[in-house]
């Protein structure tokens, strides 16, 4: 589903916070130090001995304990939080590779065990083909449980890349922008006096300005980094789809740079981009604006847990309770709905990156020779394969199937 990054909004904040509190105790210290020489050279009187007011140097420091050793958010910890974060993203890819691959393979249209015999719901015969797990072990079969992980290390790479290239954007930006899984559970932390306020139609033009901005800055947010990590995707792809002809071509992620580079130029490393940055964009746009006018225009603020459908003194926000619960989960669903309505730029990009690169999988029989994506969106329209390789559990014959025409 396109993806989605796990970065920390308040990094910036706290490496600004950081250096102003240790320039604050720098600054306190040598004060305090310069004060004690003053005070070695001329002893203060008796009755000062006992100043009602504390030390300068003490809050200063206690600025600096907050900036400097302060939790994830502190200038000298963003570092190791930004590593933190590409070594968890890491392990993510890492655990779903399996899952990327297979859904891959069955992408190319590459079905190496022929489909079985099931019912449906109704009753009806109908064929299946091998799922996610059957699929598998097959792999495992032919290339062993290190073959689960072919094309591991290009997309790693693309991944930390990307990772990190939103981070610095985030550090950069003068607006920081909130991070786009932050918005996600936003209605989660707003108390119920702003849901309120909300709700009301004038706040929603201003609500609706807000969504659109942030909207467009996470927009630039993945574009910049789905360009800047695209070409070790393309190398990841082709990495994978050599199983189906069990080709050598692409080996490693240097050698593979060479060999694109030479046979197809500069513009090799950036097959199937466009399709890539449509769906990014259809995604994004699509799941902020429905879920902002599903919470603003359906949800009801005066739905109430109590019984008789108002709050009460000893609760007050109790009204509220149940429309917290939808808009927490709103932008969630619309993710998983929008997800699947823009899956046809994932397949068609993923397509273009293998197709006609010297491969089995991207030439024929598994695939023609497309010339542009919108050729190959229109051949699978065709086919009836806009969504091959969506579901991985349930796998039905389409009637596009080469096994449907047997």
């Amino acid at each position: 589903m396109g993806a989605s990054d796990p970065e920390v909004a308040p990094w910036a904040r706290g490496g600004a916070a950081g250096m102003a509190g240790a320039g604050a105790g720098a600054g306190a210290r040598g004060g305090a130090a310069a004060g004690v020489e003053a005070r070695a050279r001329d002893p203060p009187p008796a009755h000062r001995a006992h100043p009602r007011h504390p030390r300068p140097a003490a809050q200063p420091s206690a600025r600096r304990m907050d900036g400097a050793s302060g939790g994830l958010g502190s200038g000298d910890n963003a570092p190791t939080t930004e590593a933190l974060f590409v070594a968890l993203g890491a392990g993510v890819t890492a655990l779903s590779h399996p899952l990327l691959y297979v859904k891959l393979l069955i992408q190319v249209g590459h079905e190496p065990m022929p489909p079985t015999i099931g019912t449906n719901v109704l009753g009806r015969k109908v064929l299946y083909l091998p799922s996610f797990f059957t699929y598998a072990k097959y792999i495992v079969q032919v290339d062993g449980k290190i073959g689960l992980f072919r094309g591991l290390s290009p997309r790693l790479m693309s991944n930390a890349l990307s990772t990190v290239t939103r981070g610095s954007m985030k550090k950069s930006s003068i607006e920081e922008a909130s991070l786009y899984l932050a918005l996600s559970f936003v209605s989660q932390v707003f108390p119920p006096d702003e849901i309120e306020q909300v709700s009301n139609k004038d706040d929603m033009k201003t609500s609706l300005k807000k969504v659109v901005k942030e909207t467009s800055y996470e927009m630039m947010m993945q574009c910049v980094s789905r360009m800047l990590a695209h070409p070790l995707h393309v190398i990841s792809m082709r990495c994978m789809v050599q199983f189906v002809g069990r080709e050598a071509k692409y080996s490693g992620v240097l050698s593979s740079i060479g060999k694109i580079f030479k046979e197809e130029g500069l513009l090799g490393f950036f097959v199937g981009l466009i399709p890539h940055l449509l769906g990014d964009v259809v995604f994004l746009w699509g799941c902020n604006l429905l879920a902002h006018f599903i919470n603003a225009y359906l949800v009801d603020d005066s739905v109430s847990d109590t019984p008789g459908g108002l709050g009460n003194d000893q609760n007050p926000g109790s009204q509220f309770s149940q429309a917290l619960a939808i808009r927490s989960y709103t932008k969630f669903v619309m993710g998983i709905a929008v997800s699947m309505l823009t899956y046809p730029f994932l397949l068609v990009g993923d397509l273009m990156a293998v197709n006609n690169c010297g491969l089995q999988a991207g030439l024929p029989p598994y695939s023609p020779v497309f010339k542009s994506w919108i050729h190959c969106w229109k051949y699978l329209s065709v086919q009836g394969q806009l969504f091959r390789g969506s579901s991985l559990l349930f796998r039905r014959v389409s009637s596009g199937s080469r096994f449907a025409l047997e």
